[in-house]
């Protein structure tokens, strides 16, 4: 799969240019400086020989086959030159010009022209507006960045080609390797799932890693994600999570962003692992190419000093880690072994003396523990500190065991020799314990993705056509958003319980139904026009007696007239009083890239003060719906705390899993919350009480 551009027989530079400095000259250097086996054609009508190469004015006059065709003329040449690629018979085109999406409304003009062009032949897309492609395997770069890093098993893809550049000196300076280096730009084309779907199972690709800014197909990228991540770690950095870097991404590479929400719910679904920094992402990256993943959350620490021991084991409590119990054989072995003022217990403190020789009992001896899942091996530089012997050592012994092994040489003049060693010989070092445990920290979590159950959807039985027909109804009406009969109609189609109600018109039915359903009762204006009642004090609560109910009746209209004067109303909604219940709420919103996102929190007025709420992206299974409840901040309380019996927490997941499938199957819902829903004691179920549900204009 995309062979065209990590394999290609043949490789044209279109635009390529004969002065050095100009874009077109250095890409094609670049090609024969590092060791393109395959015909390279440079494409210019003004030259004759280009670099010692015959040059030919346009693809069409290349006299053999062309497989990959590299852009490097201005945009307004370009619909042109894929025309004639697509002739030709060119199957990939790498177009580093910019000038299109990225640039306004002729760009994104310009742009469509160009992919209409290839799709009518055939030829698939990187870019346009990208640094281009460097593939350390072949090896082939066609791309106008200096240098050409080692040969790894990292694989990178960004859609920012300038970060790319950046990323490409820091590989160099640390030694660090990659497979493929990918920049996307406008992704016309091939995208983030294409690359994902190409480098699958590729033994060149241990880890895939990626710079996003927004993503084309959300659903798409989950089918593929989840699918991928089953073998191979994905981990992903996704910028403008604020309002502002939003305004930013579009402005960049006219991408919608999307919400940063869904990102990290559609992140967690599949598998990928979300980094918060580039920092982060090579952290991450470097573990997973360079070590094998880890089993367990059991962490040693072998040490030459005791502040940086303690402030690692404050990091892996943090991060959700925890410090290895070492058998009592481990023990007995480490104080048989090393001078009497060790610690011999976890951390393992080899003392600031140690040597390299002394290191190697403390690892060995931690790695051998069956209860040690993973290793941290720190070093500060002392006087006796042999750091070239130790690091040759850690790497040796990392050789041995089927646990990773990570460093954490904390300096940098004096260290360095000792982390050039590290890295050379494939273990990941950091300069700081916490960057070593959240590195470890990923690895669990990829280890506990591995170990998840394939998914499986509940179906329920439902009424999809009542809700067909309600929908239709209010469509009718010239409406979008549905007053609380409907709504409760919708709730009670697929298998909701909802409370005793009754649309009164007069105070007088007001009454009737109140008695009918049993006081107190709950009283709601009835509007579906007024989506937030209690905003304009149009719920009462508690209501009993006759005379009460009347007064009621009539002060819930005047404040809706009053407040609302435009807004229809049907009438007050009598509805029976839910008692010692806990409230929660769950929601829906549509998100651009992903579809219907589930939420689920604590209910109720607070729900927008508090905002302790968790998201994932719909359909959604029983385990994700769980996970959910006990994702929240006040979970406990859902829990039982100080004596309360639990909440049914049974209850709170099938709500979840009923609004799951109705947002899956209806699209047309746009937006949809039950605040409250009412949850009773465990066994006693949950009760959706107030639900708003808006549908596509």
């Amino acid at each position: 799969m995309l062979e065209m551009f990590f394999a290609p027989r043949s490789v044209a530079i279109v635009g390529a240019g004969r002065e050095p400095g100009k874009l077109g000259h250095d890409v094609l250097n670049n090609l024969l400086q590092y060791g393109y086996k395959g015909q390279v054609y440079p494409i210019n009508p003004k030259a004759d020989e280009i670099l010692g190469l015959k040059s030919y004015p346009s693809v069409l006059d290349v006299p053999g086959p062309v497989d990959l065709a590299v852009i490097v003329v201005p945009a307004r040449f370009v619909p042109d030159v894929i025309q004639q690629c697509g002739e030709k018979g060119v199957k990939g085109a790498v177009i580093i010009s910019a000038g299109f999406k990225e640039a306004g409304l002729e760009g994104v003009k310009l742009e469509r022209q160009v992919v209409a062009i290839a799709k009518q032949y055939g030829v698939r897309i990187v870019g346009p507006n990208c640094l281009g492609i460097i593939d350390t395997v072949q090896p082939m770069d066609v791309s106008f960045a200096v240098g050409i890093p080692p040969r790894g098993n990292i694989a990178f893809m960004s859609q920012s080609g300038a970060l790319c550049t950046a990323i490409l000196d820091w590989a160099l300076a640390n030694n660090i390797g990659f497979s493929y280096f990918v920049s996307l730009g406008n992704k016309s084309d091939v995208d983030e799932v294409d690359l994902m779907e190409a480098w699958d199972a590729n033994p060149n690709a241990k880890v895939m890693i990626a710079y996003v800014e927004g993503l084309r197909d959300g659903r798409r990228f989950m089918d593929v994600a989840r699918r991928v991540t089953r073998r191979t770690p994905v981990i992903a950095v996704k910028s403008g999570n604020t309002e502002a870097g939003s305004r930013a991404v579009s402005s960049h590479t006219g991408s919608l962003a999307g919400s940063n929400r869904a990102y990290d719910a559609a992140f967690r679904q599949t598998g990928v692992l979300r980094a918060a920094s580039i920092q982060e992402l090579f952290d991450y990256a470097i573990a997973f190419a360079y070590q094998p993943v880890l089993r367990g959350n059991r962490i040693a620490i072998v040490t030459n000093a005791g502040g940086p021991a303690i402030m690692a084991t404050d990091a892996l409590e943090n991060s959700g880690l925890k410090l290895a119990p070492l058998s009592k054989e481990t023990v007995e072995h480490l104080q048989a072994q090393l001078p009497p003022a060790a610690n011999t217990y976890n951390p393992i403190d080899v003392l600031g003396d140690a040597r390299a020789d002394r290191y190697a009992v403390g690892i060995d001896t931690a790695l051998k523990d069956p209860n040690v899942d993973g290793l941290i091996v720190i070093l500060t530089p002392q006087v006796m500190t042999q750091i070239e012997e130790t690091a040759q050592e850690i790497a040796r012994l990392s050789r041995l065991y089927d646990k990773p092994v990570v460093g954490c040489f904390m300096g940098e003049a004096k260290v360095s020799a000792g982390i050039e060693i590290l890295t050379r010989e494939r273990v990941p070092n950091y300069p700081f314990p916490e960057r070593a445990a959240a590195a470890l920290r990923a690895m669990y979590d990829y280890r506990l993705w591995l170990e998840r159950p394939a998914p499986e959807l509940k179906q329920f039985n439902v009424d999809r056509e009542r809700v067909r027909a309600t929908f239709a109804r209010v469509r009718e009406d010239g409406r979008n958003t549905l007053g609380d009969a409907e709504a409760r109609n919708i709730a009670e189609a697929y298998g909701l319980r909802v409370p005793k109600s009754k649309l009164a018109t007069t105070p007088e039915e007001a009454v009737q139904f109140a008695e009918e359903i049993g006081y107190p009762v709950v009283m709601k204006i009835a509007s579906p026009d007024i989506l937030h009642k209690s905003d304009i004090g149009g719920i009462k609560v508690g209501v009993t007696g006759a005379g009460n109910v009347r007064d009621a009746f009539d002060l819930l209209v005047y404040r809706a007239q009053r407040f609302m004067p435009d807004a229809q109303i049907w009438g007050v909604q009598v509805q029976e009083m839910v008692t010692g219940a806990k409230e929660i709420i769950i929601g829906m919103n549509r998100d651009p890239q992903f579809g219907p996102m589930i939420m689920f929190g604590l209910g109720g007025i607070y729900v927008e003060v508090l905002k302790d709420v968790t998201f994932r992206i719909a359909p959604v299974t029983a385990q994700e719906a769980r996970e959910m409840v006990g994702e929240i901040r006040s979970h406990h309380l859902l829990e039982g705390v100080r004596g309360e019996r639990a909440a049914d927490i049974d209850a709170i997941v099938d709500c979840i899993l009923r609004i799951s499938q109705l947002v899956t199957d209806f699209p047309e819902i746009v937006e949809l919350d039950i605040n409250p829903l009412l949850v009773r004691e465990a066994g006693g179920g949950a009760i959706a009480v107030d639900m708003r549900l808006v549908l596509s204009s």
